[in-house]
């Protein structure tokens, strides 16, 4: 049988996850490597966006995981704008895509990110799948917890919704009237559907966001994923140790 067993990274050493009795999974970055196409859609976005608006600087990379990486939508939306001093109004929630309004943006994204899954499909990441085996052979309860609306759609297009009874993804969030990350409630959230107490779920992320959201609770540990954010940004945001791939911890 696969154990999940002591592993020293350089900043840290899991224990054996003495006491945990669930495993917490952000969804983009960490399961399946959507967190690209994620940055993808975007780029996409602002990039036509800003054609209109000549006086602000234009998007950068950085800008993804600066203002965007791990919030809902909406609210990456929100704060990219702000980071240009731009103010748009909110619109509907079911603003047309076509429309220069926060929701009409955050619509207008999550059409080039379903366009692009649609064409290439999601294969999950090999090591995180591992690790996700070896939780559940282990007897470790699981969830998803993510900010994105799309999760159900990504977990199935990556052929992994059968081990996910749980999922907490925007949608859930915003009809129990949950904060996003950076706020724990989401993962607080989850471990409640699990019927288990935070202390017992470990935490697993890539986004800052993300992290934070898990230091700010009182769970077992926050793992997190260097999938570019880097390995001291995510220490610095509270991470209890930080891998570049989950089979690590294997």
């Amino acid at each position: 049988m696969t154990e999940l067993s002591n592993s020293t990274t350089g900043n840290s050493t899991t224990s054996s996850w003495t006491g945990a009795s669930a495993i917490l999974f952000d969804l983009d970055g960490v399961l399946t490597p959507t967190a690209i196409v994620h940055e993808r859609a975007w780029q996409e976005l602002f990039d036509g966006y800003l054609k209109d608006v000549p006086e602000a600087d234009g998007y950068r990379e950085s800008d993804y995981f600066d203002h965007i990486d791990g919030k809902p939508r909406f609210d990456g939306v929100r704060d990219f704008l702000a980071s240009r001093s731009i103010v748009l109004p909110e619109g509907p929630a079911d603003d047309a895509p076509a429309n220069n309004t926060v929701h009409g943006l955050g619509n207008r994204k999550n059409k080039v990110f379903n366009d692009i899954v649609e064409a290439g499909g999601v294969a999950p990441y090999e090591g995180s799948v591992r690790f996700l085996e070896a939780a559940l052979t282990l007897g470790l309860k699981v969830a998803v917890v993510s900010s994105s609306r799309n999760a159900p759609a990504v977990l199935n297009a990556a052929g992994l919704a059968h081990h996910f009874p749980v999922v907490v993804d925007g949608v859930v969030a915003a009809a129990a009237g949950l904060p996003g990350k950076p706020s724990p409630a989401t993962y607080e959230y989850a471990a409640q559907l699990l019927d288990l107490p935070s202390a017992e779920c470990v935490v697993v992320e890539d986004a800052v966001s993300g992290v934070q959201a898990g230091n700010a609770g009182t769970f077992h540990s926050v793992i997190g994923v260097d999938r570019g954010a880097g390995r001291q940004t995510l220490l610095d945001a509270g991470a209890t140790l930080v891998v570049e791939d989950l089979n690590e911890l294997l």
